[in-house]
């Protein structure tokens, strides 16, 4: 956090400072809950005074993008959280031709994504690429499939970071933020998959090799093969999990059924006469 401020060399007014933090956001350098450095601190990085920083965090505070937390200093606020309104995401996880459209349009803009960042990725991007790819590898090994999953959307989210457009970057974390709220709740149940995490876990190394190689055709091949097999693993754990479902039900019924005594009129069929 300390190295993404620059010292302001021209008019330091608080205009310019906004200019700065804003540029920062927009990027995607600061990203949803970030916290800025001390009141202080942060005045000597910008070389500004305090009472010119107050303004300029009061500003970008007003129009939505900071916020303060008592005791807790300023932060970057939920401003990707307003793509989707709650309604929305209701919606979404109730119907499912709208999450069928989602997945179809994961599957475009994936591709785009991936295919941008094979022809734009720094040497600084690929290094962060390479960092969450050991994680994720880890994790992978480890059998923890709830890291894996997290680790998922942060690589996906680290190439739509390495196509360095703006409004492909915040579209993408608006998606993924359908998967950090639950939205989805059956794409879990992928990853305790073991024979669809194995094929996950290749997919996403095939997306990265092609980014490192600067191969954007099979960056985005690759990108839209992924999420191909993600919706079809999608639909096949929702099944499967139904199939289970239904399956201890049937047992349960059956086991209470056989413990309970039948009247021995309904035994024989007749009844006693009297």
């Amino acid at each position: 956090m300390n190295d993404i401020f620059s010292r302001i060399e021209h008019s330091r007014t608080a205009d310019e400072v906004v200019q700065q933090v804003e540029s920062l956001i927009l990027e995607g350098v600061l990203r949803v809950g970030d916290r800025l450095p001390a009141e202080r601190e942060l005045a000597v990085q910008l070389d500004v005074s305090r009472p010119i920083l107050r303004d300029a965090l009061k500003s970008l505070e007003a129009r939505g993008l900071l916020a303060t937390r008592h005791g807790g200093g300023t932060i970057v606020a939920d401003v990707i959280g307003e793509v989707f309104a709650r309604p929305v995401l209701d919606l979404i996880s109730s119907h499912a031709k709208a999450a069928a459209d989602y997945m179809e349009y994961r599957r475009d803009i994936e591709g785009i994504a991936a295919e941008h960042a094979a022809s734009r990725a720094t040497a600084d991007d690929r290094a962060l690429l390479g960092a969450i790819m050991v994680r994720m590898e880890d994790a992978h090994q480890r059998g923890d499939f709830e890291e894996e999953a997290a680790i998922d959307v942060e690589f996906h989210s680290a190439i739509g970071e390495c196509a360095h457009n703006i409004i492909l970057l915040h579209t993408l974390r608006s998606c993924y933020r359908l998967l950090s709220d639950g939205v989805f709740r059956n794409r879990m149940l992928v990853f305790t998959m073991p024979a669809a995490r194995q094929q996950l876990y290749d997919q996403h190394q095939a997306i990265y090799q092609a980014v490192i190689a600067g191969d954007p055709l099979e960056a985005k091949q690759a990108a839209m093969a992924h999420m191909d097999f993600v919706t079809r693993a999608m639909v096949d754990a929702e099944r499967t999990g139904d199939w289970e479902r239904v399956s201890r039900l049937r047992l349960r019924q059956r086991s209470e059924g056989t413990s309970v005594k039948r009247p021995a009129a309904d035994r024989s069929g007749t009844g006693d006469q009297e």
